[in-house]
């Protein structure tokens, strides 16, 4: 049985208000076998219209899938228009499917074929905001927050360089936007792919707009060398850098706060200025997934990347694992060939990284991914890549990379929340959109954007969560109206406002670590 994506193919979907009622169930695409439940349906309850011949096997509950037909074993599950499975036992329409009943067919590599850009041309809508307040940096790149950034060669340092941001907060917490210390484990004992994932990571975020200023602190004998760390760093504003070796001074407490003074003082007069949106550079993302996180909050982030890459903004998509089974989507989209052979390259080399550690590359979705109604990867990734909008995909990048290219760009990284919103930071963006279904408290050193799949979590946890997509299940609303009041909202957040994460200081940094260690 296969998978494969047919480019070309409309991925238009449907959406909960794109119908413009309160409903039970989702059909998301006309070729679906299955229909999703937007509310539990209880053992024996039946579906509404169009639907209404059907009654629900068994009790069934939201963000989980029903059958619309007989489907025998073996023959393909589909849902937003395409595979995300096959049947391991026949199936009656009306059967709740899950993992009981439905499994993968990804294995490994696939060979792809370039037909052409399939990509529709967007335009940026009359009526919406074409600036945001920005500090306009010397390389021409604006930051969305001035803040001043702490960023340790290595892991041994660690408590200093927290210590001498805790102390720089009392001192200079009224001069700028804020003082942060991102530490890690990293940087000592690691050789090859590791120490350079560990410096290019550091090095983009050393070079990142959002600080208005960057101490960096060494130990000395790490492997991850401060000199080779700076060097690393090529688009840097020299006189907002100050950097030393811990071992090469009697106090790096005292040196530390002295370089932090130098900065503040250098920092102190930045304003925020127009930008226009062409300036802007959204990274996107999505963890602890539910059955609605492709129906709603994906979907209303993946019309928020239409419209930043309609504006000539950047636009940065990465958990490369939660591409397989959906890469021909964005195959499809690709600029040219060039791009297309690119994002084969790093699709297959993801999955030979699996394959290398003896792991088969669908051991995905989470357990929390399951209990939300998501069965398999296909699903998964079918759902997660509507973050990525209509875009054409005019770059790839690989992990610890920075994005230069308007539009939407592919970044190496696997989806762990922490490892890939961090590569995200580190590849530019100065704003992230973080979808979820279930929550969490994650925040990452750019304004993080939590957007709920659901209006229950967004009531649970309004300390987490900053906007509710769930509002997309309303009777009578607008999807894209509800998008542009997202997307103004958005440049309120670029313009200062604060996020849930950065209201509870919800700030840290992960390093993707997959070599070994001295």
């Amino acid at each position: 049985m296969s998978t494969e994506l047919k480019p070309g193919c409309s991925t238009k979907l449907n959406t909960p208000a794109d119908i413009g009622e309160q409903l039970q169930v989702l059909q998301v695409h006309p070729r679906d076998n299955v229909v999703v439940a937007l509310q539990p349906l209880a053992q024996g309850a039946a579906l509404p219209e169009p639907f209404a011949q059907l009654t629900a096997q068994q009790a069934v509950p939201a963000g989980h899938k029903v059958a619309l037909a007989n489907i025998a074993k073996g023959e393909p599950v589909i849902k937003y228009g395409f595979a995300i499975g096959a049947a391991t036992t026949d199936i009656r329409a009306g059967e709740h499917i899950h993992s009981h009943n439905l499994a993968t067919l990804l294995s490994g590599q696939v060979n792809y074929r370039y037909s052409g850009c399939q990509a529709q041309p967007l335009t940026f809508p009359a009526g919406l905001p074409t600036e945001f307040m920005g500090y306009r940096r010397a390389n021409g790149k604006v930051g969305t927050r001035n803040e001043l950034w702490i960023i340790n060669t290595v892991g041994c340092v660690n408590r200093a360089a927290m210590r001498v941001a805790e102390q720089a907060r009392k001192l200079y917490s009224d001069d700028i936007d804020g003082i942060y210390a991102f530490t890690h484990p990293f940087g000592c004992s690691q050789l090859g792919d590791d120490l350079d994932h560990t410096r290019r990571l550091l090095a983009g975020l050393i070079q990142h707009p959002n600080a208005g200023g960057v101490l960096v602190m060494g130990l000395g004998c790490e492997n991850n060398q401060l000199s080779k760390l700076l060097a690393a760093s090529e688009d840097v504003d020299l006189s907002r850098i100050r950097s030393f070796n811990a071992q090469q001074v009697e106090d790096e407490i005292e040196q530390g706060l002295a370089a932090v003074e130098e900065l503040v003082a250098r920092m102190r007069d930045d304003k925020r200025t127009p930008c226009p949106v062409s300036d802007l550079v959204m990274g996107m993302k999505c963890g602890g997934s539910d059955g609605l996180s492709g129906l709603t909050a994906n979907p209303l982030v993946g019309r928020i990347a239409d419209l930043v890459a309609a504006g000539n903004g950047k636009v940065v998509l990465t958990e490369t694992p939660e591409m397989f089974g959906a890469e021909q989507v964005f195959m499809a989209r690709a600029q040219n060939e060039q791009v297309f052979g690119d994002i084969v390259t790093l699709v297959n080399d993801f999955k030979q990284y699996f394959i290398d550690n003896k792991q088969p590359v669908y051991e995905n979705p989470s357990p929390g991914n399951k209990d939300g109604g998501l069965t398999t990867l296909e699903e998964k990734s079918l759902g997660a890549i509507q973050k990525g909008g209509s875009a054409v995909v005019n770059q790839v990048i690989r992990y610890g990379d920075m994005a230069s290219q308007s539009g939407l760009t592919l970044l190496e990284g696997p989806g762990n929340d922490a490892v890939s919103s961090t590569a995200l930071t580190a590849a530019g963006a100065t704003l992230l959109l973080f979808t979820t279904g279930r929550g969490t408290p994650l925040g990452f050193p750019a304004p993080t954007v939590k957007i709920s799949s659901n209006s229950s979590l967004a009531a649970r946890k309004p300390q987490w969560i900053d906007f509710d997509a769930g509002g997309l299940l309303k009777k009578g609303q607008d999807a894209e109206q509800f998008s542009h009041d997202f997307f103004r909202y958005l440049i309120d957040v670029a313009s200062g406002k604060a996020t849930r994460n950065e209201q509870s200081d919800n700030r840290e940094i992960a390093i993707w670590k997959n070599g070994v260690t001295l």
